[in-house]
């Protein structure tokens, strides 16, 4: 499989970070000094793939104003000599292709994967949710491009959970087939953890094939009336090798405060400006 599109999902609401993004678009809150959004797309681009469909809600034009250029800026920056923060702006304004489509009804993950269906076609793509940020060379999405290729087939990214945790997310039956990759025979949405087929939780990455399209066309809305993309994902499996992959890395949740936090500190720790500085300070705080 040859993927040679992405879709990013940008139309929630972000109800778990209220009430920072009661009016800032939880996609916009930064880690460090860039929008969740930019490491997303960056990410995509270092994997690969420049042609971008980003789902998104009414409202949300913050976020594709993000990648436009700003002219007012870049003359003021210009102006003043600041050639470096020029180049950054211009940089974000040329990272890829981004053509918007709007989920006008939040249905679910599922029902808006679904909205960017004209836009791709009938060729297989990746997804990427904007809460997960991973910090991870390869990229996390080059990792499963990488299996998708090899084994001709749709893959998702796994993450080993704690058995107290696995109620959080979608959890996977998995049949070894070598070093970090599964064959996918089941799912189960936030199951109970003495019911947990595995150890093994879906988090925000996936390559899939177009028949995914289908599904989710002919899918019924379950939970909150909303189409999930775990089930048409189960339907996909008994249909053709749907497969895991344990990707190599760290993995972010930014639409959870403690993960939001986290977020900074590895980020931060890892910007050689403000790394040493960061260190003591953490330091400090921890003693004292």
């Amino acid at each position: 499989m040859k993927v040679r599109k992405a879709v990013i999902l940008a139309a929630g609401f972000g109800t778990r970070m209220l009430p920072a993004s009661r009016a800032i678009p939880k996609e916009m809150l930064p880690v460090v000094d860039t929008p969740a959004i930019q490491l997303v797309v960056e990410e995509v681009v270092r994997s690969g793939i420049r042609d971008i469909v980003m789902v998104i809600s009414p409202g949300k034009a913050a976020v594709l104003s993000h990648f436009q250029p700003v002219p007012d800026l870049e003359r003021a920056l210009e102006e003043r000599d600041k050639q470096e923060l020029l180049a950054v702006v211009r940089a974000t304004s040329a990272l890829a292709n981004i053509t918007p489509v709007e989920q006008a009804v939040p249905m679910g993950i599922g029902h808006a994967v679904l909205q960017a269906r004209e836009l791709i076609g009938d060729e297989p793509f990746a997804v990427l949710l904007p809460d997960d940020i991973f910090d991870s060379d390869p990229p996390c999405l080059r990792q499963l491009l990488d299996v998708a290729e090899n084994e001709d087939g749709p893959v998702v990214a796994l993450m080993r959970v704690a058995k107290a945790d696995v109620s959080k997310y979608g959890i996977v039956e998995a049949k070894p087939l070598g070093r970090r990759l599964y064959q996918l025979t089941g799912m189960v949405e936030k199951p109970h953890p003495d019911q947990a087929p595995s150890e093994f939780a879906i988090v925000g990455r996936y390559v899939l094939h177009p028949e995914i399209f289908s599904i989710l066309a002919e899918a019924k809305p379950g939970t909150g009336g909303e189409i999930q993309l775990t089930d048409a994902l189960l339907v996909l499996s008994k249909r053709r090798r749907l497969y895991g992959y344990e990707f190599e890395g760290v993995r972010y949740d930014l639409g959870d405060r403690l993960g939001f936090l986290t977020a900074q500190v590895g980020f931060g720790l890892k910007r050689p400006e403000l790394a040493d500085k960061f260190r003591a300070y953490l330091r400090s705080v921890l003693s004292s």
